[in-house]
Formats: structure tokens, C-alpha cells, sequence
């Protein structure tokens, strides 16, 4: 509405006779408006109108409302509601003829006290027995395992669903974020959704609290962003916390791992490992509220959110330089090769929980992939005695193996004429030697079984392996024995003529 004054120009104009476009430009208004008042019959001020309160207009809508954003914590990130679309739903489902503005205000304000009670029950929550279906603990444990014939001491990532009592567990060799996010990956998509809270313990990789603070690592970061995954930290010493994962770590030790697992393929043991843990619940009913666990575990299945369109990769990217040798070191003291090309080159290289892939840094071109080596001792991925692991469980891939190349030429031809059963049974006992006296002098002691025996048996490998160990070198002749003068004497000694006593007087 335009102020009086202007009206009382525009009427005084008409009464002159001035053309309505006239007037509109000379006061700066519309034609239509300019006509409007030119011709209106009654100026009497009008009563001021009632408006309905803000609260009374979306008041009948709250409800609904807050059930959306309540289910927006259970959907995936980029599927939840904007208060423009929870706008034009109450307009367009329920009829609603309130303003937008009314709506943004009342959304940001549910949402900011939604967040506050969160963070309530995070800090009082863990005091009780009480978890909301969908939400997770998650720790580490550690036990021994058997891998292709090795006894190795591993590590394994517990997630357990308190409301449920359920667990499941995925084994590891580190507590890198790559484990831990690859873990919560293979639990998710076999759950079949990301839970409402995760609550780590601080021995996890997913973060440090330094003080007061606790530091995530990026690659966590990016991992709960993707999954829209909320997560919080226990206290220092506060083992009340997280008490059900603690419980269920040493459970899963007991009924899972003993007596201890033996595997070629720790993937796919991880892959049969969350069947048998569910099967742990089978026919269990839940030691505080006496449900089924599995039936309960529906319920935490039902308050999972969707899983992302793509899957997560759980990598963590670094670049290296090479040696001039094309190697270079990551992911601790171990040693990995790009090839004599990439000598003095850079490389990027992508850590996973369990291979390590080694990418040209300027096309992305993989360049070669390894099986990822843990621990303090230094690994170098040329040393035939890490592939001679794998090979000795299949051992099909012997023709193209580094192992094959880095024996000699003896070796090497009786070990391409054996049957598969004995060749397997030869690189048994190559693993076994070089594991106890080292590469070199397993190669040394099979070669001088070989030699003297025609064959590889532990039995002849074993002591020349350990004399060569010992620094006992092998007797080369120059020159050939004649060994003549024992053929006459065995003549002589059986009778035999005058020829052979000339020929031992010879």
C-alpha cells in the first residue's frame, strides 16, 4: 500500500483531468494503481486484521514435523528433509497455508534441541543399561591365528549392537583407521545399514584424545561423512562404558578362536566369521530383558539408516619417491617395489587394510599390487620367502612366482618335473628352512640334498640347510677322481687275475 499523500496527489490530479498514465509517471506508481485510487469510493481507515498467532498456525503440523526429523536420523545424509521440503510436504500433503518463514524457524529450532538431547544422553547415557535399538559399541581384540601354515598374532575389530546383545567381529593384523573403517564397512553391509551411534574406545585408531580433545584421523573423517555415521568417545577410565563390547571381545576369543582358526584367506575367513557370530545368538535370549537376541537384533536392523549408493574405499593414500632400485618404504619398516623403471620416481600408493597398490603418479596407472606387511621386523616384498607363503597354499602359480626365479637352475629344473602333490610338498619344506636358517641357506641345503640324494625330503634338506647356515662350505673338486684303482681291488679281493695285482702295483 502506498502512504495518503500519494493517494491525495493521485485523486487531486484525476479531478484535474490528467490521463492516468500522467499520473503514474508524475507520482511513480503503476497505471493500475494510479486507477485504482483515481476511482476508489471509500478511504475510511480499516481495522487493523486478526492474524493467527505463529504457534496456533503450525501447530496441528508439529507432530508430524517432528516425526520427519526424527526419521531423518535413521536416513541417510543426503536423503533427509530441507525445510523447503518439509514446507511444501505440509503444504501439498496437509493443506497447510502458513508462511515458510514460520516453518525455518520452528524446524532450526527442533533441530537444535534434538542435538542438545543427543549430547545429553551421549555424556549420561552410558551410566545406564538402556541402548536404543541401532546403536554400537566398537573395540579391539587380540588373538592367535594359524595362516598358511604360520602362527601369526592378529588383531580383531569387535562391533556389537548393546540393545540386542549381538557381535560381530572381523580379524586384522593392525588397528590402522584403514582396519577400523574397512571393519565397520563389512559390518554395515552385512547388517545391512549404518547404526543411529557407534561409541569407540580410545585404544581404537579412529581417534586420540589429547587432553581434553580427541584428534580423528582424515581418513574416519571421510568415512563417517560418507556413511552419515554419528559417533562419540568414552571417558578415560570409564570401562562402564563400553562394558558390552569388552564382554563380547572376550567371548568371541573363547567360542571363535578356540582351538586356534587355520586359514589361507583371511578375507574370506572374515566373510564366514559374521555368519558364526550370529550363529553365537542363536537360541539366546537376552541375559537382562529375556527376548530372543536375534529378535531383538530385528529391531536394531529396523533402526539402521540406508547404506550409501557407493560403497567406501578404505584406503589411505601417501606418495614415495623411489630408490634408484624402484623401491621405496611405507606403512612402517617395509620395503616395496615399483619396478627398476620407477627408479627415482614418484609414486602414489594406496594402504589398505590388508594389500598395498602402488599407482604411475602422474597417469594412475596401477603399477603393481602387494599383500600388506605388518609389524616392527623389516620386510622387503623382493624376498621370495613372502610370496613362498602364498605359494605353498596354491601352489598352481609356481611357474610365474618370483620364488621360481630367484632359485638356481638345478633347483628350478627338478622342481618344474614334479607332480603337483611333490612340488607342494618341496616348497613346504623350503617355507619350513628358510623360516628356521633363513632364505640363503635353505636354497643352499636343498640344493646339496639334491646333489647327493637326487631328491628334496626333509630329512637330507634339514642338516645341509643347518651346515650351511653355520658357514660349512661345499667341497668343489677341480679336477676328476679316478676312482680305477678301487674297481681292482674289488677284482682282487673276489680272485681275480694276474692283471689286476699289475694294476694295484701300478
Amino acid at each position: 500500500m502506498i502512504g495518503v499523500d500519494k493517494i491525495e496527489d493521485i485523486r487531486r490530479r484525476a479531478r484535474r483531468g490528467e490521463p492516468i498514465a500522467a499520473i503514474a509517471r508524475a507520482i511513480g506508481v503503476s497505471e493500475p494503481t494510479a486507477r485504482k485510487y483515481a476511482r476508489m469510493d471509500d478511504l475510511s481507515p480499516e481495522p487493523p486484521r486478526r492474524r493467527k498467532p505463529e504457534s496456533e498456525v503450525l501447530a496441528p503440523y508439529e507432530g508430524t514435523i517432528d516425526s520427519w526429523l526424527d526419521d531423518d536420523c535413521r536416513n541417510w545424509r543426503k536423503q533427509r528433509h530441507t525445510v523447503v521440503r518439509v514446507y511444501v510436504r505440509l503444504r501439498d500433503e496437509l493443506g497447510y497455508d502458513g508462511s515458510y518463514s514460520t516453518v525455518q524457524r520452528y524446524v532450526r529450532r527442533r533441530r537444535e534441541e534434538m542435538a542438545r538431547e543427543r549430547d545429553r544422553r551421549d555424556a549420561e547415557g552410558f551410566l545406564t543399561l538402556s541402548w536404543l535399538p541401532g546403536e554400537v559399541q566398537v573395540d579391539f581384540g587380540e588373538a592367535d591365528f594359524r595362516v598358511r601354515g604360520v602362527l601369526t598374532r592378529g588383531k580383531y575389530l569387535t562391533v556389537t549392537f548393546p540393545h540386542s546383545n549381538v557381535g560381530l567381529t572381523q580379524v586384522f593384523w593392525g588397528e590402522t583407521s584403514e582396519c577400523v573403517c574397512q571393519g565397520l564397512r563389512n559390518v554395515f553391509e552385512f547388517a545391512g545399514g549404518v547404526p543411529r551411534r557407534a561409541v569407540f574406545d580410545n585404544a581404537t585408531e579412529v581417534g586420540r584424545r589429547v587432553g581434553g580433545e580427541v584428534r580423528l584421523s582424515e581418513l574416519f573423517r571421510r568415512f563417517a561423512a560418507h556413511y552419515g555415521l554419528d559417533y562419540t568417545f568414552t571417558n578415560p577410565y570409564s570401562g562402564n562404558e563400553k562394558g558390552n563390547v569388552e564382554n563380547k571381545v572376550g567371548c568371541h576369543r573363547r567360542n571363535l578362536f578356540v582351538p586356534v582358526p587355520s586359514f589361507h584367506d583371511v578375507s574370506a575367513f572374515n566373510r564366514r566369521l559374521l555368519g558364526d557370530c550370529l550363529d553365537l545368538s542363536a537360541g539366546k535370549r537376552h541375559y537382562r530383558l529375556g527376548t530372543p537376541e536375534l529378535e531383538l537384533f530385528g529391531e536394531d536392523k529396523g533402526a539402521l539408516s540406508p547404506l550409501p549408493p557407493a560403497a567406501f574405499s578404505c584406503v589411505r593414500w601417501e606418495t614415495r619417491t623411489c630408490n634408484k632400485q624402484g623401491t621405496f618404504t611405507v606403512g612402517g619398516p617395509h620395503r616395496y617395489s615399483a619396478g627398476p623403471t620407477y627408479a627415482r620416481r614418484r609414486v602414489d600408493v594406496a594402504l589398505g587394510a590388508f594389500d598395498v597398490t602402488v599407482c604411475d603418479a602422474s597417469t594412475g596407472e596401477v603399477v603393481a599390487t602387494y599383500e600388506r606387511e605388518w609389524g616392527e621386523a623389516p620386510t622387503d616384498s623382493s624376498d621370495p620367502t613372502l610370496q613362498l607363503r602364498l605359494l605353498c597354499a596354491r601352489p598352481a602359480g609356481w611357474r610365474d612366482s618370483s620364488v621360481r626365479a630367484s632359485l638356481p637352475a638345478e633347483l628350478v629344473s627338478f622342481l618344474d618335473s614334479e607332480r603337483p602333490a611333490g612340488l607342494a610338498a618341496d616348497l613346504r619344506v623350503l617355507r619350513d628352512e628358510s623360516a628356521e636358517r633363513g632364505w640363503a641357506a635353505a636354497v643352499e641345503g636343498m640344493s646339496r640334498s639334491l646333489a647327493a640324494t637326487g631328491g628334496l625330503d626333509r630329512a637330507s634338506v634339514a642338516p645341509s640347510a643347518a651346515r650351511a647356515a653355520a658357514g660349512d662350505e661345499r667341497v668343489e673338486y677341480d679336477d676328476e677322481v679316478d676312482l680305477g684303482v678301487y674297481d681292482g681291488a674289488l677284482r682282487l679281493l673276489e680272485g681275480g687275475d694276474r692283471r689286476a695285482a699289475d694294476e694295484l702295483g701300478a
